[in-house]
C-alpha cells in the first residue's frame, strides 16, 4: 500500500542530494508495518545516534491518491515547532487537515513512542487498499508532486531549528491503531 511513499522518499532523496541541507537526513524504508511496525520499531530501538540529535521523523504513507486536494498530516501536536513550520509553508492548492496525534498504524508511531516528534503525510484510503487493483495508473501524479513539495518545504524549515529548540510533546488524542477497509 505504500509504493507512493517509497517513490516519494526516492524523489526527495534526489532533491536533497542536489540541494542539500546543512543537517544530515536519514532516509529509511521499512518492512513489516502491517505485522506490527516491525521494521520501524527495529530502527527506532536500535538507532545508532543520540536521540536528542534527531529533530523529527517525517513519514509518507499512501500519498499517491490525492482526491479533491485533501491531505491529512498527523502528528502536528508532537512538537512545539510544528504549528509555526506548518503555518510558514505554503499549502498551494492542498486542502490540509492537521491532527495532533503522533500515534497510529504507520511507521511514524514507532518513533513517536520513543519521544521523537513526528509528521505523517497521508492522502486517505481507497477501495483498492491492499488489493491487486491498486495499480500505478490510479496514482494522482500531480497531486503527489504537490504533497512532496510540501514535505520538502517542511523539512527545509525544520532544518533551521536546533535540537534544543524542539520540544517533544506527547499527544492525548490517539488515532486509529490499524487501518482497515475490507482488506
Amino acid at each position: 500500500d505504500n509504493a507512493s511513499g517509497t517513490a516519494g522518499l526516492l524523489y526527495l532523496a534526489k532533491k536533497f542530494t542536489k540541494n542539500p541541507l546543512e543537517k544530515s537526513i536519514l532516509f529509511a524504508t521499512f518492512s513489516g508495518e502491517e505485522m506490527g511496525l516491525i521494521g520501524s520499531k527495529y530502527l527506532a530501538g536500535n538507532i545508532e545516534m543520540a536521540r536528542d540529535s534527531i529533530l523529527a521523523m517525517v513519514n509518507m504513507d499512501m500519498i499517491g491518491r490525492l482526491e479533491e486536494q485533501k491531505l491529512t498530516i498527523f502528528g502536528a501536536g508532537t512538537a512545539n515547532v510544528w504549528d509555526e513550520i506548518l503555518a510558514s509553508v505554503p499549502s498551494d492548492s492542498l486542502n490540509i487537515t492537521t491532527t495532533p496525534s503522533g500515534s497510529g498504524a504507520s511507521d511514524h508511531a514507532a518513533f513517536y513512542e520513543i519521544g521523537i516528534p513526528v509528521l505523517h503525510y497521508f492522502t486517505g484510503t481507497h477501495p483498492d487498499y491492499h488489493r491487486e487493483s491498486d495499480t500505478a495508473d490510479k496514482i494522482n501524479y500531480k497531486g503527489m508532486a504537490d504533497v512532496l513539495a510540501h514535505v520538502e518545504s517542511v523539512i527545509r524549515e525544520l532544518s533551521r531549528f536546533s535540537s534544543d529548540e524542539i520540544e517533544f510533546i506527547q499527544t492525548t488524542d490517539p488515532h486509529q491503531g490499524e487501518m482497515r477497509q475490507d482488506g
